[in-house]
């Protein structure tokens, strides 16, 4: 029997992703990378990778609604067993 992809695995999925954006260091991953955000500032943002970058720095201002989206889906996970 194959399963496919629902709607819950896809939200999970986008939940992970966004975990692992939100825990990147700047300055351990981002800059030494030239992926931060002051070398991207400017002309730079209209760019695939600025807009990346910044989709990178809007996660991190994101941390308490993470973690409460991450309750929920632990809490999910549990009770569906």
């Amino acid at each position: 029997m194959v399963q496919g992809m629902g709607v819950w695995s896809f939200l999970e999925g986008c939940l992970l992703l966004l975990n692992a954006l939100v825990i990147l260091n700047e300055d351990r991953f981002l800059t030494p990378k030239g992926w931060g955000f002051a070398e991207v500032s400017g002309v730079r943002t209209k760019t695939l990778m600025g807009r990346v970058i910044g989709l990178i720095y809007a996660a991190q201002y994101m941390r308490v609604p993470l973690i409460a989206l991450n309750i929920i889906a632990i809490f999910f996970k549990l009770v569906s067993g």
